[in-house]
């Protein structure tokens, strides 16, 4: 643990979590320990195989913000090997690339960026062995992003105001001298764009027109905002070279162009076009009324290969021998469902010939992450109960295989170039962290694996409680699963508090690993046992576990949540008299079911949950979504189905005292649904609080704001569940926040 963070658990007496010693080496967890979690990104093995550069992000929750550094580390010698190349306190280093020698790499910082400048990135170059670090552009509006091409010769990067952004390029061979050459002058800048294989073309996508009249309105300050305003159509566009040529591609009215790939021969492009209809444009759901084409590019012909109206396809993808065009989509293309999702795959030349469905033996969802060389194998990574597993599909015999069988959260990835293999994992005692093995066959070999990075140490000073995935039979004679942490210094026979912890989605699931269902290791360490499970509506258990609450959405996974608590109360590990509950988004739906539901619970804690979903239809960026679950019928078609299903048509049966948290802005789930909620609650005199926190997203923006939410939530629980402390007090949050300060300031004194 660095002098930081032992500084604040030295000096501050916060009432987060019990922090009594479990042993002479162990503390429990505390929600400052989550705030000061660092975080690994971009992986980028060098071009031979042996080094791998990442990034580091330290958090700095007192200032809302985080800092990232630049790291390598042997593939061959593992973590011990890692080493820390930039040191740029306050500033950034972002997206490293290696240059084709091996020995040198490119960084977007902003280490020489004037604070008024907003912080622009510029290009820079440095060796891996050592050495400082040499800057490469001087764009006067920064680079947002770059590439360089695959045969070595040019580097591109994208720099200009924001919706003016431009291409430029320089000859890799005089980084330090050419004068950047300026590839596009679109009028409406250049949006996501990418390199072909062959290296002898640029694709990227950009808007057909600026709408002049919308822009200097906003710069005039006329900042209203427009739901579903006319937007302008964009089109897919090409860069080719020598002499430099930028020609449109695309021209289809009815569709604007949203992603993009090229196939590994270059002879392909598949994008995704969605509909020109204005209040059709709604990516949010899965990416229904969007559509899959195919370009062949030597001859520009354009083939639409789906058309399935409400149907959310990804990709186009292709095999590495460039015969497969594939896209991932449900089981039923006829309709919205939350039917698993299969693979179509057919060969790309096969002009309008039909795809070939795979995967429907397996009772899951099937994905692409990477190909084998070979073409023959789909490699992906899905949940399988509570763990998240590698698989592999063969694609002649249509068949699934499970490859890894860790009691963890996993993921597989090949880099494409080097074909290095990494392993992301995490399990109940390692928070998240890279791993790589030599070659793919020995991925399911667990003694392969050689451990990259580990960036934080610091939890294993901590003490946890034991996690592990468990059964029960609901009330119907389903089958249900989920994740129980145990107190830290569990004892068999004694009975402890509980917190059930609701995951959202509803279509996701718990899995085994760090910490997970909002801070359940702080619980832990303060005496509770926590249930996360995964009820009716989760994923990782089958289409029918998936789809049992269709029509019904509340009840059968109220049954499953309440048959799990009875389940623990039966093994003799719950006090029923000592209970609580909590979750977000469809964890706040089902916290708000409970609450009408039953009186067993002492508190509850709802975040982002519905409880009307009449108005919710409405206020919600999601529709379809909500029509599927609640009967397929409009709710101005049919209130009934909507209001039945409604936890504030229950509320005189409310009689817990209830907690709401909610972002202002929400756009999943607006926050009228808590203020209708709280307005409910306060008019028939159950005790409850609403905490409305700024911004517009549907999570808590401000990690200052979401330690607020955890310690206050907590403390509601304590007062409630175990009689203890006050339901929240400010001043527990103030002296973190004064604590964290005289931190920094005593580290700043010992670095100087």
């Amino acid at each position: 643990m660095n002098a930081r963070i032992r500084t604040v658990f030295a000096t501050a007496t916060i009432v987060l979590a019990a922090v009594s010693t479990v042993d002479a080496q162990t503390r429990p967890m505390t929600f400052l320990d989550m705030q000061h979690m660092r975080s690994a990104g971009a992986p980028t093995p060098s071009p031979d195989g042996q080094w791998l550069l990442y990034t580091v992000a330290e958090p700095d929750w007192v200032e809302a913000d985080r800092q990232t550094d630049l790291h390598l580390v042997s593939l061959r010698d593992g973590w011990p090997s890692s080493r820390q190349l930039t040191f740029t306190k306050d500033k950034n280093e972002l997206s490293p690339a290696w240059l084709p020698d091996g020995r040198s790499f490119l960084f977007l910082s902003n280490r020489d960026a004037p604070s008024s400048s907003g912080n622009r990135m510029q290009l820079y170059v440095m060796r891996y062995d050592g050495g400082e670090a040499r800057k490469v552009t001087d764009a006067a509006d920064g680079v947002s992003n770059f590439e360089i091409s695959r045969d070595g010769t040019w580097l591109v990067y994208r720099s200009g105001k924001s919706g003016e952004e431009q291409l430029y390029r320089v000859p890799l061979a005089s980084l330090d001298s050419a004068k950047p050459e300026k590839l596009t002058s679109q009028v409406a800048g250049v949006g996501s764009w990418e390199w072909a294989p062959d290296s002898r073309r640029i694709y990227f996508i950009t808007a057909d027109t600026v709408d002049e009249d919308d822009k200097q309105r906003r710069e005039k300050k006329f900042t209203v905002d427009i739901r579903n305003m006319e937007t302008p159509l964009s089109s897919l566009w090409a860069i080719d070279f020598g002499p430099v040529q930028v020609t449109r591609l695309t021209r289809d009215t009815t569709i604007t162009v949203a992603g993009f790939t090229v196939s590994p021969d270059s002879r392909w492009v598949g994008f995704r076009g969605t509909s020109a209809d204005r209040y059709a444009r709604n990516i949010t759901e899965q990416g229904i009324n969007t559509d899959l084409y195919l370009m062949e590019v030597a001859t520009g012909r354009i083939e639409r290969l789906t058309d399935n109206e409400e149907v959310g396809e990804s990709g186009p993808e292709f095999s590495p021998d460039g015969r497969w065009v594939a896209f991932v989509g449900p089981d039923d293309l006829t309709r919205y469902t939350m039917t698993n999702r299969r693979l179509y795959i057919r060969p790309v030349a096969d002009r309008g010939g039909q795809f070939r469905k795979l995967g429907s033996s397996f009772d899951g969802d099937i994905g692409i992450s990477f190909w084998s060389p070979d073409s023959r194998t789909i490699y992906f990574n899905t949940g399988i109960r509570a763990t998240r597993q590698f698989m592999a599909l063969d694609i002649e015999r249509d068949q699934v295989r499970q490859v890894t069988q860790e009691r963890a959260s996993l993921s597989v990835e090949r880099d494409e170039q080097t074909g290095v293999v990494l392993i992301t994992y995490q399990d109940p005692k390692t928070p998240t962290t890279l791993f790589t093995v030599p070659s793919l066959d020995r991925v399911s070999n667990r003694s392969a694996w050689r451990q990259l990075i580990d960036v934080n140490p610091q939890v294993r000073e901590l003490a946890l409680g034991e996690e592990e995935e468990i059964t029960w039979t609901s009330t119907d004679g389903k089958q249900v699963g989920g994740v129980l942490i145990k107190p830290v210094g569990y004892r068999e026979g004694q009975r402890y508090p509980l917190i059930v912890a609701i995951h959202g989605g509803p279509a996701s699931a718990d899995v085994l690993g760090f910490n997970g269902g909002y801070g359940s290791q702080v619980y832990a360490g303060d005496g509770y046992a926590v249930l996360r499970p995964n009820y009716r509506g989760s994923t990782n258990y089958g289409e029918a576990h998936k789809t049992d609450i269709v029509g019904n959405y509340f009840e059968p996974g109220y049954q499953d949540i309440i048959s799990g608590v009875d389940h623990l109360i039966a093994q003799g590990i719950v006090d029923g008299d000592r209970m609580g509950a909590l979750g977000w988004s469809a964890g706040g739906h089902w916290s708000n079911w409970i609450l009408v539901r039953t009186d067993r619970f002492k508190a509850i804690s709802s975040g982002a949950g519905t409880s009307n979903w009449i108005s919710m239809y409405a206020q919600s960026d999601v529709q379809r979504n909500r029509q599927f679950y609640l009967g397929d019928d409009l709710p101005y078609d049919n209130f009934d189905a909507y209001w039945e299903q409604s936890p504030l048509k229950y509320i005189r049966n409310a009689k817990t005292p209830t907690m709401i948290h909610v972002v202002e802005g929400d756009p999943r789930v607006p926050s009228p649904q808590s203020v209708e909620l709280h307005m409910a609650l306060k008019k028939i005199g159950v005790p409850t609080e609403l905490f409305m926190y700024p911004g517009n997203t549907h999570g808590i923006p401000d990690p200052r704001n979401r330690l607020v939410k955890s310690v206050a939530e907590k403390a509601w629980m304590d007062y409630y569940v175990l009689g203890k402390g006050e339901n929240f007090a400010w001043r527990d949050v103030l002296r973190t926040l004064q604590a964290e300060a005289e931190a920094a300031a005593v580290t700043d004194g010992d670095l100087n």
